[in-house]
């Protein structure tokens, strides 16, 4: 009776395996390997320096929203998901020199980038501010971080934009802010845990996030709100990508996955943005 169960258990099995392998056939990559940085492989940089959207947990497997999204896209396109680790300021460089086939960080859509990237916008992020949770200058608008010193992930849009304001405190004759910068969001907290810095630049997820493990109090949000993407270099490979983004929306996958980590969705098809 024994064997007899056996033998169903290894024939189940095996009908699993053949099942699995037909189906593997059957899948044809929608890239050519040509294309790829890895044949049949879709290779992605991504900073896992910003929990929930990508961050290691403590074994070192990577997880959060865009690990996800990358994954799932891959296997639509019946290739396998690689991730590299990097920081902001390699990526595009990494990109045009073939390191790898996309950029999924999450870059926030400039006119700068769209000039030398083929973006997809996808999600919707914004930046905030966070400080200690009783900050010796509490901050409630904007013009309070005038004169203070601040944290950044260097080569971020965070950066950019914290600049951009420094120039509008300089032309409305109000104290510049000290802007240190570092690479990845976890020195830009410890910096300000260290009380080297009086508030933290990043972006909604990041600092909210920081807020509910209750390190740190999200002072402000929603700052400069506009659309975080997944950039490429190659045509081909974006002209796909955005395919398989399309088929989650149609199929629910991608508003799912939104909803799950609580990020809206930028606005758009998920097409990819013109050029130029």
């Amino acid at each position: 009776m024994a064997r007899q169960g056996l033998s169903a258990l290894l024939g189940a099995t095996a009908l699993l395996w053949a099942a699995g392998a037909v189906q593997a056939q059957d899948c044809k990559p929608k890239i050519a390997d040509a294309l790829l940085v890895t044949p049949g492989t879709l290779t992605m940089a991504t900073s896992p320096t910003l929990p929930p959207m990508a961050y290691a947990d403590p074994d070192g497997t990577l997880k959060g929203l865009r690990i996800e999204l990358g994954a799932e896209i891959a296997k639509r396109l019946c290739l396998k998901s690689e991730y590299i680790r990097t920081e902001y300021a390699t990526m595009v460089p990494g990109l045009k020199g073939g390191r790898w086939d996309v950029i999924n960080a999450g870059l926030f859509v400039t006119a700068e980038r769209r000039k030398i990237l083929l973006m997809i916008p996808y999600e919707s992020l914004a930046i905030s501010i966070s400080t200690q949770m009783k900050p010796a200058k509490p901050i409630t608008k904007v013009d309070d971080l005038a004169g203070l010193t601040v944290s950044s992930d260097i080569g971020g849009y965070a950066e950019a934009k914290i600049k951009e304001l420094n120039k509008e405190f300089k032309a409305r004759g109000l104290a510049e802010m000290n802007i240190k910068l570092f690479d990845g969001y976890a020195t830009v907290y410890q910096a300000l845990r260290a009380g080297q810095v009086d508030a933290a630049v990043s972006i909604d997820p990041v600092a909210k996030q920081y807020q509910d493990r209750g390190e740190f109090a999200h002072a402000l949000s929603g700052m400069y709100a506009t659309p975080g993407s997944l950039s490429m270099e190659k045509k081909e490979i974006a002209e796909a990508v955005s395919g398989a983004l399309k088929e989650m929306k149609a199929d629910g996958w991608f508003d799912a996955l939104m909803k799950r980590y609580g990020v809206t969705p930028a606005p758009g098809d998920l097409s990819v943005l013109p050029q130029g």
